[in-house]
C-alpha cells in the first residue's frame, strides 16, 4: 500500500455533529490518506448505500476507502480494503476473501498480536488503545506509548495509533514511532472537523 502517514480518519455516526458524508468530505479535503467507514449500528442495506456514497468521495480525493469489519460490504462496494479486529474475521481468511491487491489493517493490543498480524499479511496495524478512551467501550485497558515503541522495534509495516489521543498527547504518539494516528472524538465531535484534522496533520509536519 501507499506510504501511510498523518491523520487516519474513522467515521462515527453517533459522535458526529455533521454526519458521515460531511465528515468524510472534510477529511478528504484535508488530504487524509485513509478513510475507514465504521458503523456498528447500521443495518446491512443502510451501510451498503452509505458506503457507496463515501467511496465516491474518497475516489474523487485519491484517498483509500476501507470498511471496518464487514468484508461483505467491502466486497459489495469494491472498497480498497478492510480493517479487522481481534474478534473479527482473521487476517488470513480476510486476505483469501479480499484478494492480494486489497489493503487489510488489523487492530492489535500487544506485541504478540502485532507480530502475528504482520506474518499473516496485514498491510498495517491499528495499535489500540494507547490512552483511556470512551469512544469504543470494549477497547480494553490502555497500553500507553510503550506499546508503540515495542511494536515499532519488531515490525516493519505502518502503525496507526488509536485510543484517547488528542492534540495534547499526539506528539508523544508520533515520537514513539506511530506512522499515523486517529482521534475520533477530538475531530468528529467538534464544530469544525477540517480545522481539527489540520491541527493533527501539522504535528506530523514538525517531525
Amino acid at each position: 500500500m501507499r506510504k501511510l502517514k498523518g491523520y487516519y480518519f474513522i467515521t462515527d455516526s453517533k459522535l458526529s455533529r455533521a454526519g458521515n458524508e460531511s465528515d468524510v468530505l472534510s477529511a478528504v479535503s484535508c488530504g487524509v490518506e485513509v478513510v475507514q467507514y465504521r458503523n456498528k449500528n447500521a443495518q446491512t442495506l443502510q451501510m451498503y448505500e452509505e458506503a457507496l456514497v463515501l467511496k465516491e468521495i474518497c475516489l474523487d480525493g485519491d484517498c483509500l476507502f476501507l470498511i471496518n469489519d464487514r468484508l461483505d460490504i467491502a466486497l459489495a462496494v469494491e472498497a480498497d480494503g478492510a480493517h479487522v479486529g481481534q474478534t473479527d474475521m482473521p487476517c488470513l481468511q480476510a486476505r483469501r476473501l479480499l484478494g492480494p491487491e486489497k489493503v487489510i489493517g488489523v487492530t492489535v493490543h500487544n506485541l504478540a498480536e502485532a507480530v502475528q498480524a504482520e506474518s499473516e499479511g496485514a498491510d498495517y496495524l491499528g495499535v489500540s488503545p494507547i490512552f483511556q478512551t470512551a469512544t469504543k467501550l470494549d477497547a480494553g485497558k490502555p497500553a500507553g506509548i510503550r506499546l508503540i515503541e515495542e511494536i515499532r522495534d519488531q515490525v516493519d509495516i505502518p502503525l496507526v495509533a488509536i485510543g484517547g489521543i488528542n492534540h495534547a498527547n499526539a506528539s508523544q504518539v508520533i515520537g514513539a514511532g506511530a506512522d499515523a494516528l486517529c482521534a475520533i472524538s477530538s475531530v468528529v465531535a467538534r464544530e469544525n472537523v477540517s480545522d481539527e484534522i489540520k491541527r493533527f496533520q501539522e504535528q506530523f509536519k514538525l517531525r
